[in-house]
């Protein structure tokens, strides 16, 4: 696949304060802003925040 500045490859870190982290990839032309997203933290043992960090 290929990298592009359009669909950059992006850290979503816990809100929960253990550290955690996913990376995935986002399209800018729909989320201009810092994304958040409700996933699973496995330190913590259940659903929080990811907000993405840069």
């Amino acid at each position: 696949m290929a990298r592009s500045e359009l669909r950059p490859v992006i850290t979503l870190r816990s809100t929960a304060g253990t550290g955690f982290a996913y990376a995935t990839r986002k399209n800018r032309r729909n989320d201009p802003d810092r994304i958040v997203l409700r996933k699973f933290d496995p330190v913590a043992g259940r659903h929080v925040e990811f907000r993405e960090a840069r």
